[in-house]
């Protein structure tokens, strides 16, 4: 159950602080089981060998671009919900949960229609090898069968967490990952003996290698959304029930205003994204699968920061609401601090255990050499990164979408892309050039956040006399 955080003027940093964690906490956990899911998923496929890998991470970028489309049209929700709640307003609340809804059915539909036509065609736009085609095509149609589950799981998710209730999204969340772990063990491997306290069993098995794996992400996929669906359909502050589900341009115009420039952002960095992808799946197999076990590594390390991005907006949205500048300021140093410190922490943990994690999902040397590699590079940047994705956060709450989009599009395509290209296609350097093409994106993205936030101009209420 949500529970309104209203702090004062006279609210001390460790209210402020409490209340961060509060927020925080939940999402980071559900982020871990998430990833704790995505090195298993990783580790299963890749025990069938790199070329499996390769299948299933080929079409990882597209994945990414979907899902943050679907996820920019949350934020809109994010910012009104978490303001309307804010400000005391559960009526205005409710009314956009019930819009929510009209945004899944939209979203979900057209999504599901998109990628399901196009799946033959996505493994020859990245560039995958000829023989890994036609296994990579049907694991990414498998995939996206449930996508209108997969669009209540976002947007549902999210206005949750605006209101103030992490721990809804997190409960589902582990239900979901424990269900493809499972299903995953069932249909990945063939039926096969096994050894338990000196007793043989007889464990059954599909034995449908990738396509197992991208079965049991679908079948978890749609449990997931039913469940959150369940979940606000009960939620007591925020419930959609008894609310027309027709449109409400009262509503949806300001949560429109702010979700479309988040969604331009979110639509041209996923497509730089792919085009990076591409750009790495041309330089062979072994680049393919250390760039996609190296990102799947180094997903873990960001949790401190997504958690702590998502405790930024509500907290934000909610100052906001409630004309609190004091909260606001508080909130903003608080969470800062708290963030650099986690990350210096991460990107330490990254640059030490970097071969070892690299280990868990590959025999090959080759690829654990190059992808350690990597991912001591991306290490030494955590801390810088963190800062821009803590003061994202908080212009989201606000509804200010529109700088990070300009930021985010000059980083993506004028150094990560650019740089990519030139360094890979021109000059014929090989992954480590292109990461440190990412490294350069992400410090530029700290110094355009820092620069903008220390002139203030991002925050309303300090342009209220």
């Amino acid at each position: 159950m949500g529970e309104k955080l209203n702090m004062t003027e006279g609210d001390s940093r460790r209210a402020v602080f409490a209340s961060i964690l509060a927020l925080a906490w939940p999402t980071m956990l559900e982020q871990m089981m998430q990833t704790a899911v995505q090195y298993v998923d990783t580790a299963m496929v890749g025990s069938l060998g790199t070329q499996a890998t390769a299948a299933v991470g080929a079409t990882t970028t597209v994945n990414w671009m979907i899902g943050s489309t679907v996820s920019a049209l949350g934020v809109g929700f994010l910012s009104f919900i978490a303001r309307a709640y804010g400000a005391g307003d559960r009526e205005a609340a409710s009314k956009a949960s019930s819009q929510a809804v009209l945004a899944v059915l939209a979203s979900g539909i057209l999504f599901t229609i998109l990628t399901l036509s196009l799946s033959p065609m996505v493994p020859v736009w990245m560039q995958v090898e000829p023989s890994l085609r036609d296994v990579a095509s049907k694991y990414f149609f498998i995939l996206y069968t449930p996508m209108l589950a997969r669009a209540a799981t976002i947007i549902f998710g999210t206005a949750l967490r605006a209101a103030g209730d992490t721990k809804t999204p997190m409960r589902v969340g582990v239900l979901v990952n424990i269900a493809n772990v499972v299903m995953n063990y069932l249909l990945i491997y063939p039926t096969r003996e096994t050894s338990l306290s000196g007793l043989r069993l007889t464990m059954p098995g599909a034995g449908w290698g990738v396509i197992g794996a991208g079965t049991a992400s679908a079948l978890s996929f749609a449990i997931g959304g039913i469940c959150i669906t369940a979940a606000i359909w009960r939620h007591p502050l925020i419930s959609p029930k008894g609310q027309s589900l027709t449109p409400d341009w009262n509503v949806l115009k300001p949560c429109l205003r702010v979700a479309l420039p988040n969604m331009v952002q979110r639509f041209g960095t996923s497509m730089g994204y792919v085009a990076f992808a591409a750009m790495i799946n041309s330089l062979g197999e072994i680049s393919t699968a250390a760039h996609t076990i190296a990102n799947t590594v180094e997903s873990a390390f960001y949790i401190p920061g997504y958690g702590m991005q998502t405790a930024a907006a509500t907290l934000a949205g909610n100052a906001l609401g409630a004309g609190d500048r004091e909260r606001m300021k508080a909130l903003t140093a608080v969470i800062i601090k708290i963030e650099v410190f986690l990350m210096i922490i991460s990107g330490a943990l990254l640059f030490a255990f970097a071969p070892l994690m690299m280990g868990i999902f590959s025999s090959s040397a080759e690829v654990i050499s190059l992808g350690s590699t990597v991912l001591r590079m991306v290490a030494l940047s955590e801390p810088f990164y963190g800062v821009s994705i803590i003061l994202e956060g908080v212009m989201l709450g606000v509804g200010n979408t529109k700088t990070p989009l300009v930021f985010n599009i000059i980083g993506m395509w004028g150094v990560r892309i650019l740089g990519t290209f030139i360094c890979t296609g021109v000059l014929g350097m090989g992954l480590t050039s292109a990461w440190a093409c990412m490294i350069a994106h992400n410090i530029l993205l700290f110094v355009l956040f820092l620069i903008y936030y220390k002139r203030g101009t991002w925050n309303p209420l300090n342009r209220v006399n």
